[in-house]
């Protein structure tokens, strides 16, 4: 009698220890599932609508930005308000006023260099914060710094200047978004870090040729780049050579090529 009771607690025991080992693996595997979700959510959501050539609609999270609205309000008919907006240079194909003006209201937030502003007449120029290159701006959990954005080619110096225009580095919840606005492939550019999506600019002679943007990307590794700004004197730069450049690189960037010309070339 004794001998079956002992058996019977073994069993018990055995029993006990089986379900309580099951009972914190699954708690484990909840816990691991938990912090996998986390992990997979902490990086704000980003989505581009091209509008033309260097002007872009992005929501970054739950904000809406405007990138060089041009183009007047027909361009952004049915589109949502931007709660920020973003001008790179004093060009008419980054600024015009009377698209700013239209598209902005009294809550929209608009930075720009000092020499946009020295360009505007109106009082949409009273709305915009002054971000000069290497400078920082937070705000809502958002971190932007003003890239510098320049030419390097002698013959083509004289289009974009050191200090007068910005690219962009826009941060959120982990996520890292680059425009680089009018450039060559800079030291500025070639430097940067752990960048999610970059959006380059390829164009002749205003900013650099395809091979110059691609040696360029491949030397900072965006996990995206997209090609824009790519209109030249000639036409279209050709992307598909900036995509096959990167691609046979293998250094893990994903090119992808959107409709920045929905009205052709001209």
């Amino acid at each position: 009698m004794k001998n079956l009771v002992l058996v019977a607690l073994a069993i018990t025991t055995l029993y006990s220890c089986k379900n309580q080992n099951k009972a914190e693996d699954e708690s484990s595997l909840a816990s691991e599932e938990a912090t996998m979700t986390t992990e997979a959510t902490t990086e704000a959501e980003f989505n581009i609508t091209p509008i033309e050539h260097a002007t872009a609609i992005f929501d970054f999270g739950e904000d809406v930005f405007y990138i060089d609205p041009v183009g007047g309000t027909k361009a952004f008919e049915n589109k949502p308000k931007p709660q920020v907006i973003l001008i790179t240079d004093i060009h008419g194909d980054h600024l015009n006023e009377e698209t700013l003006t239209a598209v902005a209201d009294s809550s929209t937030t608009i930075f720009a260099p000092q020499a946009v502003v020295d360009q505007l007449k109106g009082a949409i120029k009273e709305q915009v914060t002054v971000i000069a290159n290497d400078e920082t701006q937070t705000w809502d959990g958002y971190t932007l710094t003003a890239i510098p954005m320049y030419n390097l080619r002698e013959e083509a110096k004289q289009f974009h200047t050191i200090g007068r225009g910005n690219g962009y580095l826009i941060e959120k919840d982990g996520m890292r978004v680059y425009f680089s606005g009018d450039t060559e492939d800079i030291p500025e550019m070639r430097n940067l870090k752990d960048i999610d999506k970059a959006f380059i600019c390829m164009n002749l002679p205003y900013t650099m040729p395809v091979t110059s943007a691609a040696d360029a990307v491949i030397d900072f590794k965006p996990k995206e780049a997209y090609p824009y700004h790519f209109r030249g004197q000639n036409g279209l730069s050709d992307v598909d050579q900036f995509k096959g450049i990167v691609d046979s690189a293998d250094v893990g960037t994903e090119v992808i090529i959107l409709d920045w010309y929905p009205n052709g070339a001209e």
